[in-house]
């Protein structure tokens, strides 16, 4: 599996949410802006994962994007899979029982493939967010921090 742009700069924008104290709501043009994320872009993939239930949008002068459950409630693979991320390593490859040596590395893959699934959905927010305070913390920085 390739992590793609997509897929990183949804996971940026949702842990970036997660550091930020009561989680939102801040506007794709700050997140954006803390991330490095061009804006447009990012709000794309926000619209894709308020659709899909990760964060809410707030209207208003002070709105903005917030998550919509804690971070210990959204893993990894629900915002790959928001954004249309493919998690199936080989997606069109179909094993042919007469080629033996076909079959098992269909089926080695099928087995590597449901484990990083079972891996993704089992990462959550609040997983990264104690990484990225770890690592922050290991290097004597501020509470500020860019994915």
């Amino acid at each position: 599996m390739k992590l793609t742009t997509k897929g990183h700069y949804s996971v940026k924008a949702l842990l970036d949410l997660s550091l930020q104290q009561n989680y939102g709501p801040f506007s794709t043009r700050v997140i954006a802006s803390r991330q490095n994320i061009p804006a447009p872009y990012l709000e794309k993939l926000l619209i894709e994962m308020r659709r899909a239930g990760l964060v809410k949008s707030i209207r208003g002068k002070d709105g903005g994007y917030q998550l919509a459950r804690e971070p210990l409630k959204i893993s990894l693979g629900e915002i790959l899979e928001a954004v249309g991320e493919t998690i199936e390593p080989l997606p069109h490859h179909t094993a042919y029982p007469q080629a033996s040596v076909d079959w098992v590395t269909f089926s080695l893959w099928y087995r590597l493939s449901q484990k990083l699934k079972e891996s993704l959905y089992s990462i959550t927010l609040a997983d990264l967010y104690y990484d990225a305070r770890s690592w922050q913390a290991s290097l004597g920085e501020e509470a500020s921090f860019v994915v």
